[in-house]
């Protein structure tokens, strides 16, 4: 069985007991311990397969004819696929508890080890991308057993232009351990001891970053502002160590970017993600165009529904005055987003009963647990798991249903196999938003009163500035600080300075800042483990707007359609993808459809201020 949790993880609490059971997952479908033979045998049978398939294809691939090349991508898919499984395990049970050193030995011994062992196959897709493009389409055309993986060839051929040779290559590989990974893991376990004291109207409490954020929509604004106090506080305590890591990973990216050929910081992000430039830069500039429209607007709003002039950072989450701040229990919670689902589609739903009927979710707040949610996609050959820090708000529900949605596409492009069931992050965000939106469109539904109604509405219009006002604001703070960089390393307070000026801007004259909040940065694991991950979140926003409006005109088949593009995981791209809803991504008009969608909302909850 999977290392147990130790008495402190499984100690109740008064909050914890109003949620009801909360599930913790089973990753004995991964390895049953880390110490078991099975991982054991599994890293001896790597060893062996690579060396095995150096010898008979290194060297060999641009001569190989196109059945014998499919055998050895397939040869391949399988040794990956293991090693995937090894470092899922490995991430897994060090999310479940980073502070346990244990746990953070074992998952670094598996990065070496791994790295180690994948060393030896690094060669193939070098190889693979030196094969001329008119050798590898007669390839293409001869075989049809080489035609199943030519999306993945397309994918992989793709960063042709900025590979380097062989030996940089394999450098970079086997350094990674000590460099880029290294730093990662040194903020998470920075993060995951760090403790906030909050002076709390009923006493202090020592709380995790988790517990402490989740108070910033508390409905005591008391507990609001010394959560945010406390937040502010251990953050700053601890800038300095926050500033070298992100001066490090920024330096690190410039060096290997440069070498590369990249021609600004977030290229490479976007070749990932298999979108240009100057789609990203369009999406980017059409939000920050926006801001007047949307944050600010609201904010402004919602400062008067708190009859104040401008409302304290600490009151941007706050539930309105009249909103119901009581617990959802977990059982409460899965009922609302599968009975979401299943209106949609009963297909969708019986994927996603099974994350709930097999241990697949990981729910309590835990002391070292890794804070916010996520969704893993391990290998095809077992399943996905979900990780959540579940403290029963509305917004926590929201997060069951996009955290799900995730796993059910995950678990529906496994069909692709190893290589082309993974998506790039702007279409992985798709399903996940969706079924955020399938869930508040039927609370929203339900909803039996207009105070309700309008309460349900401020809560969505602030979800979607959170996806996209925020992300896109987070976005343009990298680019600054990956810019600013090159000319040389940054100061703590020129960091905190580009937060602060981007901050203002995105959020708008109602919001009043004081000064813990310039260190709110320090806090985003997307800068540290995935540099301009964060515009994703605001491409899915957008693209899930208007696809949701095609739904609720379209005609029967829709649903079909919708499982048929989660179904293809890595082997269409987007264009592809959203021809039968008759979307297009790359039209400049497409952003705004999806910004129209949330101004739209807060023109109706202006309507109903009147």
């Amino acid at each position: 069985m999977p290392k147990a949790a130790s008495p402190r993880q499984r100690k109740g609490s008064p909050a914890r007991d109003k949620l009801g059971p909360l599930p913790e997952w089973d990753l004995s479908d991964l390895y049953r311990s880390p110490d078991g033979p099975e991982i054991t045998k599994d890293i001896a049978a790597s060893g062996k397969a690579v060396a095995k398939f150096a010898k008979r294809y290194q060297g060999k691939l641009r001569d190989l004819d196109g059945d014998t090349l499919a055998k050895a991508i397939a040869d391949y898919e399988k040794i990956d696929e293991v090693l995937s499984r090894i470092m899922s395990y490995a991430s897994l049970l060090y999310a479940a508890d980073m502070m346990d050193p244990e746990n953070g030995r074992f998952y670094q011994s598996m990065q070496e080890t791994v790295t180690g062992i994948s060393s030896h196959v690094l060669f193939f897709a070098l190889e693979l991308n030196r094969i001329p493009e008119r050798s590898l389409s007669k390839k293409l055309k001869a075989s049809a057993k080489l035609r199943r993986f030519d999306p993945w060839l397309r994918d992989s051929r793709a960063y042709r232009p900025y590979q380097l040779d062989d030996q940089l290559e394999k450098l970079l590989h086997e350094k990674r351990v000590a460099g880029r990974s290294a730093w990662n893991r040194l903020f998470d376990e920075t993060m995951a001891e760090l403790t906030f004291e909050v002076d709390l109207p009923k006493g202090k409490r020592t709380l995790s970053s988790a517990e402490a954020l989740n108070m910033l929509s508390d409905g005591d604004g008391e507990v609001r502002k010394a959560a945010a106090k406390a937040l502010g506080k251990g953050l700053g305590d601890n800038v300095r160590v926050f500033s070298l890591i992100t001066n490090t990973l920024a330096k690190d990216k410039e060096i290997e970017d440069k070498w590369r050929g990249f021609a600004r910081p977030v290229s490479s992000r976007n070749l990932s993600n298999y979108v240009e430039d100057e789609v990203v830069d369009a999406l980017s500039q059409s939000v920050r165009d926006a801001f007047p429209d949307l944050s600010h607007r609201y904010y402004k709003l919602k400062a008067k529904w708190f009859g104040v002039r401008k409302l304290d950072y600490w009151d941007r989450n706050a539930p309105l005055p009249d909103d119901d701040d009581s617990v959802i229990r977990w059982d409460d919670a899965v009922d609302k987003v599968l009975d979401a689902y299943g209106r949609f589609s009963p297909s969708l739903v019986k994927v996603a009963q099974d994350f709930f009927d097999n241990n697949w979710i990981d729910t309590p707040v835990r002391p070292g647990k890794s804070p916010g949610a996520f969704a893993h996609p391990t290998v095809p050959s077992a399943h996905p798991y979900l990780l959540l820090n579940y403290q029963g708000k509305t917004r926590d529900v929201m997060t069951l249903a996009h955290e799900l949605g995730h796993g059910v596409h995950q678990v529906l492009a496994g069909g692709q196999g190893h290589l082309m069931s993974d998506t790039p992050l702007t279409l992985a965000e798709t399903a996940s938003v969706f079924g955020e939106m399938l869930t508040f469109r039927k609370l929203l539904a339900e909803a039996d009163n207009p105070k309700l109604r309008k309460t349900m509405l401020a809560s969505k219009v602030e979800d979607m500035l959170n996806t996209v006002v925020r992300q896109i604001a987070f976005y343009e703070f990298e680019r600054r600080v990956h810019d600013k960089r090159r000319e040389g390393e940054l100061l703590t307070e020129e960091i905190c300075d580009i937060w602060m000026d981007i901050q203002k801007e995105s959020l708008g004259p109602a919001i009043r800042f004081e000064e813990e909040y310039k260190y709110f940065w320090t806090y985003i694991p997307h800068f540290i483990h995935s540099p301009f991950y964060v515009y994703a979140y605001a491409f899915g926003d957008c693209l899930v707007n208007s696809l949701y409006a095609v739904y609720e005109n379209a005609s029967e088949g829709f649903a079909d359609r919708y499982l048929e593009m989660l179904r293809a995981g890595g082997t269409l791209r987007h264009k592809e993808l959203l021809a039968p809803f008759g979307l297009d991504a790359s039209d400049p008009a497409f952003w705004q459809k999806g910004l129209n969608v949330i101004s739209g909302l807060i023109d109706e909850l202006e309507a109903l201020d009147d």
